[in-house]
């Protein structure tokens, strides 16, 4: 398909790539020719490789620039590279930040005038692939919790100025729990607090909090040991600050604190619990049914689509990845010492902090590879229509495997027991994974391979594993250098270490439809052991 003369010299492309590359790597790489009858395409990973491999058959020629087993978070491309660049009549790329900026730049700098350079993750939703964000700081990737009044209460003459009081009156556990909130400038105000006890020959005055009738609030909630916590609250209406309080009820609520919440549950006598550990719950005062309820939108507005369980049907989840340290400054003396570890829940309202990017490794969801097929094979055709059907008959092939596959992955996890499903592995990167076939990633050394794991995360993925029983972690066989935080800790622990393919392929594992099998295969075989 191309037919060109592109002197090549060395020096020419470092200056098109604004820097320098290495001259490592480059012996037994394919590369794209000056001159073929087939469409030349370059990917960055070799993931994409596969994929444009699988619609593109006899008619492309395609190399990746990432070589299977490299890391794309941090690969550094060489000048091989920057050539097969030059010769492209397609570049794809999964970017939203996922490849090294320099892979990035020697695809953008050196494509030719008139190549094709689409970014999968991103245009692949108008294929239906499903994005999610990517979370900047796990701690607060957790329930937001906070209480709600339900209803106007206007069949008992409330107004706007009525004022509807939710009261801690006991709690239970191996520790402590708090529920504050914190203002605009770092001010922080105490609503209950198990630590000092409940008065009740006061009216819990100083664990109680005022809310207007149909209205909520976000609050931050802290606990100083894992374990399984209840809290008893109970809510009155007071319709005028003269009439007789109307109470709406008690409720105990249950707590899963660094544990797993089906311990929680069986300790609660709960069947069939409802967790909650993602999304926007409030504990909520009903002024129609005159009960307390949970109120639930998993999306995490808190406004729309709302779910109402009782309160004995819920267990809240308080995860391990909740740990976080008390801040210096007396505000927070409350809470214990500066530096000392809690688990909270963070307060909402100032925000849930996520990057404006999406997490970039929409391929563990096979769903999201099937878009990615469908736009690798409308560009091809575009770039080249000669051959437009041909690629339409690869891509319908290709996409019934995915469909295939999809099914048994989704058949396969499913024969872990529910308890175990918990995924502990090198990096952040499996997110759609667990999202697609209902897995719980329970924590990671870091959220980037690139990062060199703190003492701070080395303690939290020894209390994730202890506290969860989980089975088994899993590694990353491109990542096994840089990862022995995960093996010395699983070792500690008595766990196995488990392979695990994110990013990149293997000797071993080939092709996106084998490593999607082999993750599935890995993860059930561990996890079940």
């Amino acid at each position: 398909m191309t037919n060109r003369n592109w002197p090549f010299a060395g020096a020419g492309v470092v200056l098109l790539l604004g820097g320098s590359l290495s001259l490592g790597g480059c012996a037994g790489k394919p590369v794209l020719a000056a001159n073929s009858d087939r469409l030349q395409v370059v990917t960055t990973t070799g993931i994409i490789r596969d994929l444009v491999a699988h619609v593109g058959g006899d008619f492309v020629d395609v190399v990746s620039l990432v070589p299977d087993s490299g890391d794309p978070h941090s690969y550094e491309p060489t000048l091989r590279d920057a050539r097969n660049v030059v010769y492209a009549d397609v570049g794809f790329s999964n970017y939203a930040m996922l490849e090294e900026q320099s892979v990035i730049k020697a695809l953008d700098a050196n494509l030719p005038a008139g190549a094709l350079n689409v970014s999968l993750a991103e245009e692949a939703v108008k294929y239906a692939a499903e994005v999610i964000p990517l979370v900047e700081n796990v701690n607060l990737d957790t329930v937001w919790l906070g209480l709600r009044a339900q209803g106007t209460g206007a069949q008992y003459g409330a107004t706007r100025t009525s004022q509807v009081l939710v009261s801690a009156t006991a709690a239970s556990g191996p520790g402590d729990v708090y529920a504050y909130l914190t203002g605009a400038f770092g001010n922080t105000e105490r609503y209950f607090d198990s630590s000092d006890g409940f008065d009740a020959a006061n009216g819990y005055r100083d664990d109680t909090m005022s809310l207007p009738a149909d209205a909520h609030t976000h609050l931050s909630w802290a606990f100083n040991e894992p374990g399984v916590h209840t809290l008893t609250l109970q809510a009155e209406l007071r319709a005028t600050s003269t009439s007789k309080p109307i109470s709406l009820g008690q409720a105990v609520y249950t707590f899963a604190v660094g544990v797993n919440p089906a311990e929680a549950a069986a300790q609660a006598g709960i069947k069939d619990p409802v967790i909650l550990d993602q999304g926007h719950a409030d504990l909520t005062a009903n002024l129609e049914t005159g009960q307390l309820e949970v109120r639930f939108d998993p999306a995490g507005g808190g406004e729309h689509a709302q779910r109402t369980y009782a309160a004995g049907q819920v267990i809240i989840h308080v995860p391990t990845k909740a740990i976080t340290e008390i801040p210096a400054g007396s505000q927070f003396a409350f809470l214990g010492h500066s530096g000392d570890q809690v688990y909270q829940l963070a307060q909402a309202v100032l925000g849930k902090h996520v990057h404006g990017e999406i997490d970039p490794h929409l391929w563990q969801d096979v769903r999201n590879a099937m878009a990615y097929v469908q736009l690798i094979r409308d560009t091809l055709a575009g770039a080249d229509r000669t051959h437009a059907a041909g690629y339409a008959a690869n891509a319908s092939a290709y996409l019934a495997e995915l469909e295939t596959t999809d099914a048994y992955v989704r058949e396969t996890i499913a024969q872990i027991p529910n308890e175990d499903r918990y995924l502990v592995t090198t990096h952040d990167a499996f997110g759609y994974l667990a999202h697609a076939y209902d897995v719980t990633v329970a924590g990671f050394v870091t959220p980037n391979p690139a990062i060199e794991p703190s003492l701070a995360d080395r303690r939290k993925l020894t209390e994730t594993i202890r506290s969860l029983g989980v089975r088994a972690v899993f590694l990353e066989p491109n990542l096994a250098a840089r990862s022995s935080t995960l093996t010395q800790v699983a070792d500690e622990q008595g766990i196995q270490v488990c392979p695990i393919y994110g990013d990149t392929f293997s000797g071993t594992v080939t092709n996106y439809v084998g490593m999607m099998r082999f993750n599935a295969h890995s993860l059930r075989d561990c996890l079940t052991s």
